[in-house]
């Protein structure tokens, strides 16, 4: 009876242990702006934006230029950056000139919940079902910017306020 407790208990043991270890901490990896910045104002219809100036402890963590859609598909003209705050939360900048795909996808079906005035220009509020992810979303002209994070509509604000197009 001991060998057989022995001979399921061990390799539930091992197979805990494999699964249920805490894997050490990786560090967050920290991307280039500039080269992708410089291609996308280059190709854009439109004036792509960047926050500027935020402090060092914010790392960018994505970016991406998407001139053409698949193959066959309109050209997506998609610009995205992406930092992680000093507090953990990821806030994403989102532009096409596509809006009823870009919306819907990056604010997570969010529904109008209101507007913010940043810099005199007026933002729509958008909060997803679950509350959790909130959105500023601006059409200006041809394109439409969608800011994204878990975070509060002031955090929002305060990152949607570092953007520029220059």
């Amino acid at each position: 009876m001991v060998r057989s407790l022995l001979l399921i208990i061990v390799p539930l043991l091992i197979i805990s242990f494999l699964f249920t270890r805490t894997i050490g901490d990786h560090p967050v990896q920290s991307v280039e702006v500039a080269p992708v910045l410089t291609q996308a104002r280059a190709e854009a219809p439109y004036p792509v934006s960047v926050p500027v100036n935020l402090p060092e402890a914010w790392v960018p963590t994505r970016v991406a230029w998407e001139p053409d859609g698949f193959e066959g598909a309109p050209p997506r003209r998609l610009w995205q950056v992406g930092y992680l705050s000093p507090d953990q939360i990821y806030f994403a900048v989102n532009q096409s000139p596509d809006a009823d795909v870009l919306v819907p996808a990056q604010t997570r079906d969010g529904v109008a919940d209101g507007s913010s005035v940043i810099a005199g220009s007026t933002w729509e509020r958008r909060v997803s079902a679950d509350g959790r992810t909130r959105s500023l979303v601006r059409a200006t002209g041809p394109v439409t910017t969608v800011v994204v994070a878990d975070a509060d509509y002031a955090a929002l604000e305060a990152f949607t306020g570092a953007l520029r197009t220059e």
